[in-house]
């Protein structure tokens, strides 16, 4: 049925067929992917984790984008020209989606699409493009996986269709404005996310950890879920992973499940081991811990001193250096207290003089 309907999609009208329009397959080799995402039987490929995308250069000033969302609800993407925000788009349904693009440029474009939602919100899958052409792209010299909670999801910071409490959660999550993917465009490099909601070191926003995984136990899951029959493969090497976990180890919950005193040692313990995993699978990357945007007063010390104490556990135990920056602000005017997509764009300012010295970038 759905091989039928794509095979429909791909009959051209009369007037695309003047513009001389090919169709390209997700597969084709100029087609670049950034993120946890996998291959279909159908060599489709399903975009899975926060932002993850796929690029790729056309000839001509228009392109049939091909997209289908496997969520039984609506699911959100976002498109880029040139490297410039377009919108967030909506997409619903369980059909292949033909999407027309006007383009600024007739002789080159770089279209780039983003899911922005969250993993547990099902894939978004990419079917091809139609275009004149596509034309090779010039690879980017860094990468930078962020991994952290809803504030690195770019959870409940867009409001732009659906007003705060109002839909369902994604309808106000946009990844793609999120801090990490902002600051990855801005020091030119690529980037992994790898965020859940809800999520900590060593219990969750309402749990104690006695039913859902954290992110020690998820991790290492293409899907950042208790699902572990997927592993997560990554060929990537990035040049820094950015950890942003600890605001909701540091939660209340929702005050009616029972919720013990924060524990430092678990919190602590869990954190070392953890990044002992991350050095396990990228020995050459830097490491920088950062603490809450979300969090002040008594809970943002007690999060930056453990911070602290495993700073010093790799000083004098493994004789590395672990980065650790402290925001001095908090970032709460999006739904929820979370940070806006405003909030994101000066979290972005604040981390980029940080990031390019880690970078060796001069400022």
């Amino acid at each position: 049925m759905k091989l039928l309907f794509v095979f429909t999609l791909m009959l051209f009208s009369c007037e695309e067929a003047k513009q001389k329009l090919s169709n390209f397959q997700s597969s084709n080799e100029l087609c670049h992917y950034h993120g946890r995402s996998t291959v279909l039987e159908n060599e489709a490929v399903a975009l899975i984790g926060s932002a993850a995308s796929v690029e790729f250069n056309v000839k001509g000033d228009a392109v049939n984008l091909y997209l289908q969302t496997e969520s039984l609800n609506r699911n959100y993407y976002v498109i880029s020209v040139n490297d410039k925000y377009k919108k967030r788009y909506k997409i619903e349904g369980d059909s292949i989606q033909k999407i027309a693009l006007k383009l600024p440029n007739s002789q080159q474009n770089k279209i780039g699409i983003y899911k922005a939602t969250e993993a547990y919100n099902d894939r978004l899958v990419f079917y091809g493009v139609d275009a004149e052409a596509l034309l090779p792209m010039e690879s980017k010299p860094l990468e930078i996986e962020f991994i952290g909670d809803s504030i690195t999801c770019g959870a409940l910071s867009d409001n732009s269709d659906l007003p705060c409490n109002e839909g369902d959660y994604q309808d106000q999550h946009n990844a793609y404005l999120a801090y990490g993917p902002q600051l990855a465009k801005r020091l030119q490099a690529d980037f992994v996310v790898s965020a859940v909601s809800g999520i900590g070191m060593y219990r969750n926003w309402n749990t104690e950890n006695e039913n859902d995984a954290t992110m020690p136990e998820v991790y290492d899951r293409l899907y950042l879920s208790a699902d572990n029959s997927t592993p997560f493969q990554s060929t990537s090497k990035p040049d820094i992973v950015s950890v942003c976990l600890g605001t909701n180890d540091l939660s209340d919950g929702d005050g009616v499940k029972e919720r013990l005193p924060f524990s430092k040692e678990k919190f602590t313990t869990n954190y070392i081991q953890f990044v002992q995993g991350i050095y396990k699978r990228y020995p050459a990357t830097k490491i920088v811990l950062l603490n809450s945007p979300m969090l002040s007063g008594e809970k943002q010390y007690t999060l930056v001193s453990c911070l602290k104490q495993v700073q010093e556990y790799f000083k004098t135990e493994q004789n590395k250096d672990i980065a650790l920056f402290e925001f001095e602000n908090t970032y709460l005017s999006g739904c929820n207290s979370h940070p806006s997509t405003e909030d994101h764009n000066t979290i972005v300012t604040v981390l980029e003089p940080y990031f390019k010295t880690l970078l060796n970038i001069e400022k």
